[in-house]
């Protein structure tokens, strides 16, 4: 799997500023619970809640140097959420909202997503302590808020989750497979390989979204469904030069996976993917 967020393409991760402590990452933190509520009336976006240890053991420092330095997961939580820190091991304001939500002291991270009155939107989680589970909160916190869910974050969460199943479609030409079969809706990412004497497209993709058949037929469609390779044993992968041919190397840069699948399979039409601070302008 692809890993966390903060890998781009020749870029290094995020580290927390030296005034921050490191487990609350590079998220520009409210602290106050009235003022956060107060800003998700206003703007109509949830309450992302962390109540975390500061400072804290080694878990809590790693959550806040991985997943809360992310620079996508920061971007995704300061634009779609309005951040809240509480410290779970201060007295004051923050041992005040602790007894409120009844969260134990001195515990690992925990993150609520509330809405404008405070209450919670999706029922609490603990032990969610990576990336993936916590995207697919976040998207579970905006459906239940009524809000839409972006592509770019909905494909992130797709790109981490654990639910991704792997399969090899042949065609006569993977330049081709991997263009009509990244286009399909569900499909993750694709990647170039020989199998059995084939061209190959080897497949990730969402059965939340699409079905094992449904994603033959339409392979089928589209011209690209020769044959259907389950056993990927024996599978090997074709030289860079023959990955997402549509695509340049500088169009690569700065781009996950799932977003060269959906670039080169869609074109223009795939900047819904990419996250606001990717696109150009």
């Amino acid at each position: 799997m692809f890993g966390i967020l903060r890998r781009r393409a020749g870029g290094a991760p995020n580290t927390p500023k030296a005034t921050q402590p490191i487990e609350t990452g590079t998220v520009q933190w409210t602290r106050r619970l009235d003022d956060a509520v107060t800003t998700a009336a206003s703007t109509g976006r949830p309450v992302f809640a962390l109540f975390q240890e500061v400072p804290g053991c080694a878990g809590c420092q790693q959550f806040g140097a991985d997943v809360l330095s992310d620079p996508f997961v920061v971007e995704v939580i300061e634009t779609l959420f309005v951040p809240l820190l509480i410290h779970n091991n201060a007295a004051g304001h923050d041992a005040e909202v602790l007894a409120r939500y009844d969260e134990p002291a001195w515990n690992y991270q925990v993150v609520r997503f509330l809405d404008a009155g405070g209450d919670d939107l999706i029922p609490r989680r603990d032990r969610v302590w990576t990336t993936g589970p916590l995207l697919t909160r976040m998207v579970a916190a905006l459906r239940a808020g009524g809000h839409e869910v972006p592509a770019f974050l909905g494909l992130a969460e797709q790109e981490h989750a654990d639910r991704l199943l792997e399969t090899q479609i042949a065609q006569a030409c993977f330049w081709v497979g991997e263009r009509e079969i990244g286009a399909i809706d569900g499909v993750v990412t694709t990647e170039a390989g020989f199998l059995d004497g084939h061209e190959v497209t080897r497949v990730r993709f969402d059965p939340d979204v699409v079905s094992l058949d449904e994603l033959l037929h339409e392979a089928g469609r589209r011209g690209v469904g020769d044959a259907h390779l389950p056993d990927g044993s024996g599978y090997r992968r074709a030289p860079d030069h023959d990955q997402t041919r549509q695509l340049g190397p500088r169009d690569l840069v700065g781009l996950t996976p799932a977003q060269a699948t959906k670039r080169n399979a869609l074109g223009a039409a795939a900047d819904r993917y990419l996250f606001p601070s990717q696109r150009p302008g």
